[in-house]
């Protein structure tokens, strides 16, 4: 085995031993779980980084669990879809674990945070490092079960109602993902997604596999907060620590519902011009509604869990384009969806932080007390609304022109139109929580401890110079080879089967 596919275990290994320290030793240790919580982020941020190079260089890297090679053992593989979702999820995950050091502070119990957190980060890598099926299943249920306790963390009302309703939704959704990987079991005898590719190619796609498509649909449609599967997500996120919330729309239904949707619908199963038809209109109709709810809303988080919505809808939209441009588009915004709305999940519990309240009807002036809080919000709030220059512009304009090469003039009429809702949104934040006068009851506030800020700064930098990764050398080597992944379609198997 080479030494570089060494390196594929290690993103679900730090994270679990992480976690398996803190809930050891953590209490009795004060420090110990803002050390090993931050460290453990850093390191795979880092690898994360590192992979990138390694497959740019190597290829594809594919890691034997025991010894037993595809398609009877169990096989982590480090394609180019993968490296782009373990830099994407990572790279938040570090910066929310910086972030979490200072703001967790007013909780009593951090070490069962950073345990919980670092169980769900887990789940996330393993879910997009694993080449098996099943235990696709098993990672994003350990990521599931964290991100339920972790949205009831403050145990408050609203807290453990929320993470009901967000357990009993996401249980739901995971029983219609391990239903279809049972029927897909019994009708290609294997749980390899390379090998099952090819014994689909070979027997051909019957009625089953439409069932199985529907159920995967609506199971990965729910995790993902797709309309008309949503319902959990505007109580859950406003209700979570704001890290948390900042992981939940950030990276979270990114892994567990958009990655695990694309990668099983295009190197799996196979995109039909029917799924792609579906996927283009839930994607339109998760905008619209998303959009048009967020507007209303005086509750800070839950604008954002709204607005979590209606981008999710350009990704699904991209990917539903099923172009080359499409498919470059949609993961160029899953990666800038992730680092503006963590941003913005951090904005608003640095606001909660220094003022106690996340109506917007209560604040005004912000700006003068929260200078740097102010100004990475404004910088993340372009983005998302895709202002040139920054990274969101980019993206939504891939998407965009994409739909029109496709002759797709509707969805592109509504990807525009959604885009200047969510202007209108934000700049609705902007006047009501930074700008104006200050209001007397805020004359105390303060902007946040060193720890918040500086996270917040990373992400707002990612933010002001995302467009670059359109440059040639970084969209060779990390968007295009994603896309590239995605594309092969059936020859996904032919490649990475092992047999």
């Amino acid at each position: 085995m080479m030494l570089s596919e060494q390196i594929i275990p290690l993103f679900v290994v730090i994270p679990l031993a992480g976690a398996f320290l803190i809930s050891l030793l953590g209490k009795k240790v004060k420090l110990l779980p803002d050390m090993l919580g931050v460290l453990a982020g850093l390191i795979l941020c880092i690898l994360s980084i590192l992979s990138v190079r390694l497959y740019n260089a190597s290829g594809a890297l594919t890691y034997s669990v025991g010894a037993w090679r595809s398609p009877i053992g169990i096989e982590m593989v480090l394609d180019g879809l993968s490296v782009f979702m373990l830099v994407t999820v990572n790279l938040v995950a570090f910066c929310i674990a910086l972030y979490a050091v200072n703001y967790m502070e007013k909780f009593t119990a951090k070490w069962k945070f950073y345990t919980l957190f670092l169980l769900m980060l887990a789940g996330m890598n393993g879910v997009v490092i694993t080449g098996d099926m099943f235990n696709l299943f098993v990672f994003l249920e350990i990521a599931a079960v964290a991100s339920y306790a972790l949205v009831a963390f403050g145990t408050e009302r609203q807290e453990l109602e929320a993470a009901f309703k967000y357990a009993v939704m996401g249980t739901v959704g995971s029983s219609f993902i391990l239903l279809g990987i049972v029927m897909l079991y019994s009708y290609t005898s294997t749980l390899n997604m390379a090998d099952m590719n090819s014994v689909l190619l070979q027997k051909g796609a019957g009625s089953l596999i439409l069932f199985v498509s529907v159920l995967f649909l609506m199971g990965f449609g729910l995790k993902a907060a797709l309309v008309p599967f949503h319902a959990w997500l505007p109580d859950a996120h406003p209700s979570a620590p704001a890290p948390i919330s900042a992981m939940l729309s950030g990276v979270l239904i990114k892994a567990l519902g958009v990655y695990a949707l694309a990668r099983i619908f295009y190197n799996v199963l196979g995109v039909s011009e029917q799924l792609s038809s579906i996927l283009l209109f839930l994607g339109t109709l998760s905008m619209v509604v998303g959009g048009i709810l967020a507007l209303g809303q005086w509750d800070f988080k839950r604008l954002l869990a709204y607005s979590s919505i209606s981008q999710v809808g350009y990704i699904i939209l991209g990917l539903g384009l099923g172009t080359p441009l499409g498919i470059l588009g949609a993961l160029f915004h899953l990666f800038n969806h992730s680092v503006f709305k963590s941003l913005l999940f951090l904005n608003s519990g640095a606001v909660e932080y220094a003022t106690d309240t996340r109506d917007l009807r209560k604040m005004g002036g912000l700006s003068q007390k929260m200078p740097l809080t102010s100004t990475t919000n404004f910088l993340a709030s372009m983005s998302i609304a895709g202002i040139p220059p920054f990274s969101g512009f980019w993206s939504k304009l891939l998407i965009i022109v994409a739909a029109c090469r496709a002759e797709k003039f509707g969805y592109a009429f509504w990807a525009v139109l959604v885009s200047i809702l969510t202007l209108a949104m934000y700049l609705k934040v902007i006047k009501f929580a930074f700008l104006g006068s200050l209001k007397d009851s805020l004359t105390r506030v303060k902007e946040v401890p060193l720890f918040m800020k500086l996270s917040m700064a990373m992400l707002a930098l990612i933010c002001l110079v995302g467009g670059v990764l359109l440059l040639p050398n970084l969209y060779g080597a990390f968007l295009q080879k994603a896309s590239q992944i995605l594309l092969l379609g059936a020859e996904y198997g032919a490649i990475f089967i092992k047999g």
